[in-house]
Parts: C-alpha cells; structure tokens; sequence
C-alpha cells in the first residue's frame, strides 16, 4: 500500500459521527439492562395499550403502533360538525350559540319524522348541535375515547361503530319516539362509550386494575349527566317548539356494547371467526330490516 493511501477503516470518525455515536452510546447507558430510550410516541402508545387492551395483547400492539395514520376518522368527523355548528350559528344569529332554532329544525340535515323519505337524514343528522353545550359534550367525548381508539383499533373498525349507533340512533327514534325531531351526534358518540365500557368490564382485571373502577365511574357519572341534559330538552325544554329524541343515546349505547364490543374486542383476531361477529350483525339487519317495515307501513307520523 503507497505511503498516501489511507485505510478508511482506521480514520477517524467525523464530528457529527462522533456526536451521533456519543448520544447513542449515552441513550443506551441510560437504561440498565442496555435497552434503547423510548421516544415520546412510543410512551404514548405505551399508554394507549394499558388503557385499551388487555395484557395479553399489548405485546402485538407495541409491535405494529406507530402515529401513522393519524386517527383520521374521528378528528375528519368531529371539524365537520364543529364546522356544521359554526355555520347554522352564523346563517342563523339568533340566541344560537347557546341554543339554535329555525336554522337546525328546517335544515335539510335534520331527521324529522315528516320527512323520513329523504332517506340521508337518518345518518345527516349527527352533523347539526341544537346549543353549545350538546357540541361541546359531544366532540369531548368523541375525541376523548375515539383518538385512543383509533390509535388501536384503526379507523375502519371505529368507524362502523361509531356509523351503526348513529344509524341506530335514528331507526330507534323513528320507532319509539317518532314525533320528535332528531340532532347530534350523541349515536355515535355512545356506541364508543358503549364499546370501551364493555370492554373496561371484560378486561377489568387486565386493564391497569387500580384504575379499573375509576374508569368505569367516570363513564357512569358523564353518561348520566348527558341522560339528565337529553330528558330534559324531550320532555321539559322547547327548541323552537320542537321536541329533540333522546332515543338514539339508548340506542346508540346498545350498539356499542354490542357491534362495539365485538370490534373493540377482538384486538388482533379474525371477526369472520368469530360468532359473536355474525349474531351481532344479524341481530342489526334484522333490527334495521324491522324498522324500514315500520317506517314505511306503520308509523304514526305524517309523511
């Protein structure tokens, strides 16, 4: 080898390679068994897993988690509505930021019973709030409990149960209480909370105990508080002098401990093998099936 040539395996590392080699070398040190540090996404999603799943499968989540995709569903779902709402109080300016009027009940998005034909309104309707409080409400909750699930679950599963309890909101309504009008997303809203609640209870002993009935109370206690809020708008408030369902919060909540619980679940498992998949899916086209008898030949509404 002439005296010129130079072994680049024996140079010197350059400063930046150095710097790099240091910080690693100190990340590593770090931690007593060698392990590397974990980054502030991997701390979430370490969090996430604890929250959402049992211990026997957070092992395979950590495995696959990463923030990307964003949970795009529930964050697309919720601007719109906000939007909606922002949009129907401005068109509208009457006392709307604290309760709306004219502008939701002769929006063509609202489920009335009158118009039941218009088939879309029967899902539209989750995208207009009758006040700021059933908007705040809502879009806490939904983003509360549907981040998290998305994180795990991705947005296709979140997604059909958050649409079933809307859906289910509305046919439900249409059946037992078909002279009411219809606003909110609160169907969707409780078919989340019916699937975390179902899970929370399953999973009760694996899914961080200490906190296990801090949880469920939490859910009991916001649940009841929105109960009182819907009951009241139904039978002692008067929006314009229409009366708003709370139907789809039953409905939306059975939906959830049902379809949501099946999806919710079933982390990391084939829904085409399990049972439990097929009997909740049947049980809502049968459901769904009855109630487009219902609305088409029985109903007491006008059409």
């Amino acid at each position: 080898m002439a005296m010129g040539d130079v072994d680049l395996e024996q140079q010197e590392p350059f400063p930046v390679e150095r710097e790099e080699q240091k910080q690693d070398s100190q990340a590593r040190d770090d931690l007593p068994d060698g392990r590397r540090k974990l980054g502030y996404c991997e701390k979430f999603q370490q969090s996430i897993s604890r929250w959402m799943l049992p211990e026997d499968s957070r092992s395979t989540y950590l495995q696959r988690a990463n923030c990307c995709p964003p949970p795009i569903f529930i964050i697309i779902i919720s601007v719109v509505e906000l939007c909606m709402f922002i949009y129907y109080a401005v068109w509208k300016p009457q006392k709307q930021w604290v309760t709306l009027d004219e502008g939701i009940w002769n929006s063509r998005l609202t489920y009335r019973a009158e118009y039941r034909q218009e088939a879309w309104r029967f899902l539209s309707y989750m995208f207009v709030h009758a006040g700021v409080e059933h908007i705040v409400g809502n879009l806490f909750m939904q983003l509360l409990l549907g981040i998290p699930l998305e994180l795990v679950h991705k947005g296709f599963e979140v997604g059909m149960v958050y649409m079933a309890g809307v859906l289910a909101g509305s046919l439900a309504s249409s059946i037992f209480d078909p002279l009411s009008a219809l606003v909110g997303a609160s169907g969707g809203v409780y078919a989340l909370i019916g699937g975390y609640f179902m899970n929370a209870v399953v999973n009760f002993r694996e899914m961080i105990p200490l906190l296990g009935v801090f949880r469920i109370l939490v859910i009991v206690l916001i649940v009841g508080v929105d109960f009182g809020f819907a009951f009241y708008r139904r039978f002692a408030g008067d929006e314009g002098g229409m009366k708003v369902s709370f139907v789809a919060h039953f409905a939306g909540i059975v939906a959830g401990m049902t379809v949501g619980y099946v999806f919710f679940s079933d982390y990391n498992k084939k829904l085409l093998k399990d049972p439990r998949f097929w009997m909740c899916i049947v049980a809502y086209l049968v459901f769904f099936l009855f109630a487009v008898i219902f609305n088409i030949f029985i109903s007491p509404a006008p059409s």
